[in-house]
């Protein structure tokens, strides 16, 4: 598939400003329409350096708004829809679950409904490795494992991929969907676990981790993430899915002690507290579909994505001093400030 027009949703938030900046630096060929509402987590601010270029347009707008997304197709003659925008963090989707199923779940089916109209000729949704549930110690998820979500959030994830495959197996509309594993990098809002630490350890302030910290998460680097998107997007056949992993198992602790030791700050940060509830305790992903097909592989390590990641935040205080008051200090304190483990 080569569409040249492509609608990216969801383009001001973390990995879909990886990826906006992935495509303008690398395909010459394509206009990017970045269609974000900015709601706490988009920030314009991650995209200053990209808003003068000719090949990228800007439009605040929402999913959910069928007249918004059709207007924004036909000015723009979009033949490509890459799908970023969801409510996205598990802990707001306990306190707060109406709006996953507003944004994740009917702003999807608002767009798949656009699409179909619109003859848009290929429609990728970017969804998580958390709608296959948890694993025990051994075992991965492949692109074949049930679908057996267990938060809200990964249950409004599920949802929208069931629509997704839905609408290409009724209607014949040409969709594919990946599946990635947890992602880290620059841009990503500070309530996620990396960005979180990274700040709370140059501040010397107490770093909560959950429970006994031993959930394990295969940790990807943002723009590994956005090649193989884009690699599915351009190559896959229609109603395939694909499975994105880092090949990085880690328990919780292991990563926090890792940015610890590169901040050259104590362990003694480490403050465990109350666990989430439900909190699945282990994924690991089985990216050898899209390896075998299409070549793909993480070009980061982890341990050199860690480092990357943390040079970027320290290199840009100013970006993240601005988003770490107001709104997100109420939110940080709600979440945190009475789940210390007592001893």
């Amino acid at each position: 598939m080569r569409p040249n027009n492509i609608l990216v949703t969801g383009g001001a938030g973390f990995i879909g400003v990886n990826f906006v900046k992935m495509l303008l630096r690398e395909e010459k060929n394509v206009t990017v329409v970045n269609y974000d509402l900015l709601t706490y987590a988009g920030n314009l601010a991650s995209l200053e350096d990209v808003m003068d270029n000719p090949r990228h347009v800007f439009v605040r707008g929402d999913i959910c708004d069928r007249e918004s997304v059709s207007v924004a197709l036909k000015k723009y003659s979009i033949d490509g829809i890459i799908n970023f925008a969801a409510e996205s963090h598990v802990d707001r989707s306990i306190t707060g679950p109406e709006i996953f199923v507003d944004t994740n779940i009917k702003g999807t089916l608002n767009l798949l409904q656009c699409a179909r109209e619109y003859g848009v000729k290929r429609f990728l949704q970017v969804s998580t490795d958390e709608v296959y549930g948890s694993l025990g110690k051994e075992g991965m998820f492949t692109e074949s494992s049930p679908i057996t979500p267990n938060s809200p959030y990964s249950a409004s994830k599920a949802s929208a991929d069931h629509m997704v495959r839905a609408f290409h197996h009724t209607f014949g509309l040409d969709a594919v969907i990946t599946r990635c594993s947890n992602n880290y990098g620059p841009f990503q809002f500070p309530e996620k676990m990396v960005p979180l630490c990274i700040n709370n350890a140059r501040l010397d302030k107490p770093i909560p981790v959950y429970g006994d910290g031993m959930q394990v998460r295969d940790w990807l680097y943002v723009e590994d993430h956005c090649s193989a998107i884009w690699a599915v997007f351009r190559n896959a056949e229609a109603g395939s899915i694909y499975n994105v992993g880092g090949c990085n198992e880690k328990p919780n602790i292991e990563l926090v002690k890792t940015i610890l030791s590169i901040l050259g700050k104590p362990e003694s940060l480490i403050t465990y507290v109350k666990d989430r509830p439900g909190h699945d305790r282990r994924y690991a992903i089985d990216a050898s579909k899209i390896m075998k097909d299409f070549g793909w592989k993480p070009s980061v390590s982890f341990e050199q994505g860690m480092e990357k990641t943390v040079k970027w935040y320290v290199d840009n205080l100013q970006w993240l001093e601005r988003l770490t008051s107001g709104e997100y200090r109420k939110y940080y304190d709600s979440m945190y400030k009475d789940r210390e483990i007592k001893s």
